[in-house]
């Protein structure tokens, strides 16, 4: 078993590489389960229904061009669904990779009083989660 370090995290939204302002990345991704118990059953029985997930990503805020409130804000006006590529290996061959198309719920920003401006974004997975390494 091989150990990652946090630092080489490579985040991609819209093909915009937003790694450099950002240095959290979460991704929940879950199945739902639906109950198919019946009578006589001494313990409840289920199947896997459909997948679902979200990732949530965030960082330190800059106002630059290339910065992530001029690129998550439009994303996020828009509404439509854009392409967002997670790579906790960092970007080469072989690396995983996690990659599907995400609306973008929520884009934050906080200022505390003796701390750096920070944002945050949540994104919801929609359609096929693709799990090939790069």
């Amino acid at each position: 078993m091989a150990f990652r370090h946090g630092k080489d995290t490579v985040v991609l939204l819209n093909s915009s590489d937003i790694s450099p302002y950002t240095n959290t990345t979460a991704m929940t991704d879950e199945t739902d389960t639906n109950e198919v118990t019946c009578y006589g059953a001494a313990r409840k029985a289920y199947i896997a229904g459909l997948g679902d997930g979200t990732f949530t990503i965030g960082g330190v805020y800059d106002d630059t061009v290339a910065g992530p409130r001029a690129i998550i804000k439009p994303l996020k006006a828009a509404g439509a669904p854009v392409n967002f590529k997670y790579r906790p290996e960092g970007t080469g061959a072989g690396k995983a990779q996690s990659s599907v198309s995400v609306i973008i719920k929520s884009f934050n920003t906080s200022s505390p009083v003796a701390e750096q401006v920070a944002w945050t974004a949540e994104l919801q997975m929609t359609g096929t989660l693709d799990e090939t390494n790069q």
